[in-house]
């Protein structure tokens, strides 16, 4: 039994707030909260909420639904919030707002799928600067074909803390390492950023989510060492391709031969330290 700070978590109720992309994956669409999430034989020690993509103007409701589920289940002991920081300036008062919320640690704008000129449009580099400000950190969601514009983005806020999310979502299915391998090596050369250990199983072929997974982690503690590696599960998405036990398990074989101290800041330390875990 390991004990993890799984810091990439989901919590969702379409009854309460709208989460469009449910529709496309029936799976996973009915409300999903903590009593749901499965650790297996590992003891967790805390969880980091990310946010869930529900529609912009439900995104406080949904912070504070999420605190009111940390008051009966204290694992809870950050969110990673909404934020429309691609509005530059305009952003403030939200961010302000978001700053007096006890557990919000930090923020996501879902870059994913955005053209390459999202990543050097002024407004979007003057909200995530502001973050800084704020005392807040950034998960940038992109794929692997958007990682080089992302490092414009990383590069142009060298205040502003990131953590990347999944790995940068390696093309898995297809067992492709070019160019992700090399540009993951040019956003691991900005120090402001850390890199989340998840996404991998449902980035891989039916079937393979734990199979195919162990080279791409291995390239990512190479590149970005241990101290800037964080172990997550990104429940309850992981479920359609495995479970958060058997995704810990992969992640736990791949730093297997690391020192306690690597070991130990994969496991929680990363994760503490870069959001300001209590």
């Amino acid at each position: 039994m390991s004990k993890i700070l799984d810091a990439h978590v989901h919590f969702w109720d379409p009854e309460a707030r709208n989460y469009d992309w449910l529709e496309q994956v029936p799976a996973l669409g009915r409300r999903l909260g903590p009593a749901d999430l499965d650790p297996g034989e590992h003891e967790l020690t805390g969880v980091v909420f990310v946010q869930a993509d529900c529609r912009d103007d439900e995104a406080l409701d949904e912070v504070h639904w999420v605190q009111s589920l940390a008051a009966h289940w204290p694992l809870i002991c950050g969110i990673v919030a909404y934020a429309p920081v691609h509005l530059g300036g305009a952003a403030a008062g939200h961010l302000r707002v978001l700053s007096g919320e006890p557990l919000v640690v930090g923020v996501r704008r879902l870059l994913q799928g955005l053209p390459p000129t999202t990543f050097t449009d002024p407004e979007l580099i003057t909200g995530v600067r502001m973050l800084a400000e704020s005392g807040l950190t950034f998960d940038l969601c992109v794929t692997h074909d958007q990682l080089a514009q992302a490092s414009k983005l990383v590069r142009a806020c060298p205040e502003t803390r990131f953590v990347l999310d999944h790995v940068g979502k390696p093309p898995v299915r297809e067992l492709g390492f070019d160019p992700w391998r090399a540009d993951l090596e040019t956003l691991a050369a900005s120090p402001n950023l850390v890199c989340k250990l998840s996404g991998l199983a449902t980035e891989a072929a039916r079937g393979r989510g734990t199979e195919d997974a162990r080279p791409y982690l291995q390239h990512a503690l190479k590149i970005f060492g241990a101290r800037r590696c964080m172990i997550a599960s990104d429940w309850p998405v992981v479920t359609l391709e495995t479970s958060a036990s058997a995704w810990f398990d992969v992640v736990l074989d791949a730093i297997a031969d690391l020192g306690p101290e690597d070991r130990d800041a994969v496991l929680a330390g990363t994760a503490t330290v870069t959001y300001g875990l209590k």
